[in-house]
């Protein structure tokens, strides 16, 4: 579908864009790739890494609906990443994660409408489902935005999005903060030894994302089921792996963190289709008031959702082998 096609992706040079990019490149011949971006040092670094004349660099913000409007001229797909994406940064500053999530969203929607895009994948994540933090609930309205969208009339672009739990090495997130402690010769902080987390390489998101532009539906939500890992198991892996003796010390739950993270709510099971490595979320309604008022949806609801504490559970070596499964890890071993 991207061969001879022009695509955008939103705050293109973070770490799922990099690897994006070059799974494209490796697979397809698109005419134009659009990085749009608000960071110029990390455009000067993917100039240097994707040089070349298929490559445009916009600075610009989502938030900026005029900048993003001229970005998106003559795109044909738009693949949305940017997003503000640390819980604690939202926690913060909660107004600064609605401008960027939830109207920078919105704003990306618009344009792709406007710019008559064929196709546009908005990319969530599992703290969107039964949100208690503030980066949650706006990438939750973004999905709420997603799915609106995909209900009106007026638009022959086709809007659907992805949904998945926590990369593993991305900016950020905690295997890469365990590497520091452990070259520190410091204690790996762990918040609850009981605490669950779903874990998914960077190179399967990009697949879903990739899948989800073949065959997402319009106001479609994909899933990718992972496996997951008590942070212990997570610390103690990271341990075994770089042969030290650091020590494993608990700190407690954080302000906006959950015990579990959930990926497809009970209610949502009801009106999704499972398959054997994915959940497709599908859109039962209309824009039609009654269903609200006078009409539901027949179907069972199950006794829970799909959470990192019922899905697959990793022993401490099959968390050791998926970690060493990343470019990264073999690095930091150097």
């Amino acid at each position: 579908m991207l061969n001879d096609k022009t695509i955008m992706v939103t705050g293109g040079t973070g770490s799922f864009g990099n690897a994006f990019i070059g799974t494209v490149l490796e697979k397809y011949s698109p005419k134009k790739i659009i990085v749009f971006s608000r960071d110029e040092k990390k455009q000067y670094d993917m100039r240097l890494k994707f040089n070349g004349p298929l490559f445009h660099f916009f600075i610009g913000d989502v938030r900026d609906r005029e900048t993003i409007f001229n970005a998106m001229k003559g795109v044909d797909y738009v693949f949305h990443a940017a997003a503000l994406k640390q819980v604690p940064s939202c926690e913060f500053f909660p107004i600064e994660a609605v401008k960027t999530n939830v109207i920078g969203a919105n704003n990306v929607m618009d344009a792709a409408e406007a710019n008559g895009v064929k196709k546009v994948i908005v990319l969530s994540t599992d703290k969107a489902v039964y949100p208690i933090n503030a980066m949650g609930m706006s990438k939750a309205i973004m999905e709420k935005l997603m799915i609106a969208r995909s209900l009106s009339p007026r638009s022959d672009t086709v809007f659907c999005g992805v949904r998945y739990g926590n990369v593993m090495y991305s900016r950020g997130s905690v295997i890469p903060l365990f590497v520091d402690q452990i070259k520190a010769g410091k204690p790996l902080t762990v918040t609850n030894y009981q605490m669950t987390r779903f874990l998914l390489p960077l190179s399967t998101a990009v697949q879903l994302v990739l899948f989800a532009l073949e065959k997402g539906r319009g106001g479609d939500i994909l899933v990718k089921k992972a496996p997951a890992s008590t942070m212990r198991d997570l610390a103690q892996a990271c341990v075994n792996i770089f042969k030290v003796k650091n020590a494993i010390r608990e700190i407690g739950i954080r302000e906006g963190e959950k015990l579990h993270e959930t990926l497809v709510t009970q209610e949502e099971l009801i009106a999704s289709e499972e398959f054997e490595e994915f959940y497709r979320i599908k859109v039962n309604r209309k824009m039609d008031y009654d269903e609200y008022f006078t009409r539901g949806h027949p179907g069972n609801i199950p006794s829970e959702g799909y959470n990192s504490a019922n899905t697959r559970r990793l022993t401490v070596g099959e968390t050791e082998r998926l970690l060493l499964s990343l470019p990264e890890i073999p690095h930091s071993l150097k």
